[in-house]
Parts: structure tokens; C-alpha cells; sequence
């Protein structure tokens, strides 16, 4: 999932950036209602953490400005300011969730599975193509009774790719999803991490579409 912070502090808005990261996110950061309105004109996010009380105004004067655009993007609020009031207007505003600091990083990993999971209208966490099921909690999949372990970047490009079966994702795309803004991009990661894919998956589970990118095989027919 790749997703935009909008977060003043220093400090929590690098431990967001990298522990979100780890967790299996693809965040980028701003620090002001200003940046973040250049961003989400410049790049596609899926969902948007925000603060309420930011240096050049308030969170949720963001917040009523993308709803009133006819925006979508899935909202969580991540604030100091949770009494009862704000909460209400926090979610009466438009926000999909609202979560209080202090908050456990674990928990903000969840609900913002829970954000995506909604967004998509899939029920359960898990995602399942082929036969192969992918965990966003563990960053792990099981096929066939069998457990299979991915690292980071890898599991990133498998999630990417089973979000949208049948969808052409281009290597820039993936970059986008691997590489912070601030990262420098190494020309044949995308290459490697899917070469290593179709080992632990089948040569067959990931196809390249010469000149246009990579997508999931059609899903096999299978007995009813």
C-alpha cells in the first residue's frame, strides 16, 4: 500500500516512515497541509495518515477540501488531540478512522490493512490468486500446505501485482512501490526480486508483457 504522511514532528514522522516500511507499506512523508496538497497532485497514493494540528493550518481543513473535491482516498487521522468532540468531527469530516497518540505502531499497521481491505471490498485480509495465498500481516504466503517466506521487496511487488489481478504493472510502477522519493533506484531490482518470485512460485505465476510490464498469470480453472 503506498501511503502519504502528514506529520510536523520530526521524529514521529521518520519512525512512521520507517517503521511502516517495514511493515510492509510504501509511505512517504510531508510535514505541512501545503506539501501535502502538492503531493497528491503529483502521485497516486491509497491511503492518506494525517495529522489534525499542522504548522500552516489544520488537517482537516485538508480533509474537507478532498472529500469536497469528490476525493475517496482512505483517511485515517492520527492525532493528540482525541477526545470525544474531535473524534466525531475528525470521522463527521470525512475520515475513515481516527487513532489517538500515544498508539502502537502494530495497531496503525492494521488499521490501515483494515483501510485497504475496505477499499477494495474484499472481506477477509488474506489475498489469494492461484492457489496462493498472501498474508499483509506476516508478509508471508502458504500454497499447496505449504509456507513461503519473502523479503520485503519481494512480498511488496507480490502485493502489488495480487491487489490488481489482471492489471499490467509497469517497472515504474514497482520502482515506485519499492523506492522512497528520496531513495536512489537500482536499475535491475525489479528484474532480481522477480526472477526470485517465480522460484519459490513457478516460472509461470508472474508473466512479462514484453515492452509494457509484469502481471499475474489467469487464474486455472478449478474444480467446483
Amino acid at each position: 500500500m503506498r501511503l502519504l504522511i502528514v506529520e510536523d514532528d520530526d521524529t514521529l514522522r521518520d519512525g512512521l516512515t520507517v517503521g511502516l516500511r517495514l511493515s510492509g507499506f510504501s509511505p512517504e512523508a510531508v510535514e505541512t497541509c501545503a506539501d501535502a496538497r502538492h503531493a497528491l497532485t503529483l502521485d497516486r497514493f491509497e491511503a492518506l495518515v494525517l495529522d489534525m494540528m499542522l504548522p500552516d493550518g489544520s488537517g482537516l481543513d485538508l480533509l474537507r477540501e478532498l472529500r469536497a473535491a469528490g476525493s475517496d482516498l482512505p483517511v485515517l487521522i492520527l492525532t493528540a488531540r482525541d477526545g470525544l468532540e474531535d473524534r466525531v468531527a475528525g470521522l463527521d469530516t470525512g475520515a475513515d478512522d481516527y487513532l489517538g497518540k500515544p498508539f502502537e505502531l502494530q495497531e496503525l499497521a492494521a488499521r490501515l490493512r483494515a483501510l485497504l481491505r475496505r477499499a477494495q471490498g474484499r472481506a477477509e485480509n488474506l489475498l489469494e490468486w492461484n492457489g496462493l495465498k498472501l498474508d499483509p500481516a506476516r508478509m508471508q504466503g502458504r500454497r499447496a500446505g505449504r509456507d513461503i517466506g519473502f523479503s520485503r521487496r519481494e512480498f511488496t511487488i507480490l502485493a502489488a501485482l495480487m491487489e490488481r489481478p489482471g492489471a499490467i504493472l509497469g517497472k515504474a510502477a514497482l520502482e515506485q512501490r519499492l523506492y522512497g522519493w528520496q531513495d536512489e533506484v537500482e536499475s535491475n531490482t525489479v528484474e532480481v526480486h522477480i526472477h526470485n518470485l517465480r522460484a519459490k512460485l513457478g516460472s509461470a505465476f508472474i508473466q512479462t508483457v514484453r515492452g509494457a510490464g509484469y502481471r499475474l498469470a489467469p487464474e486455472e480453472d478449478r474444480p467446483a
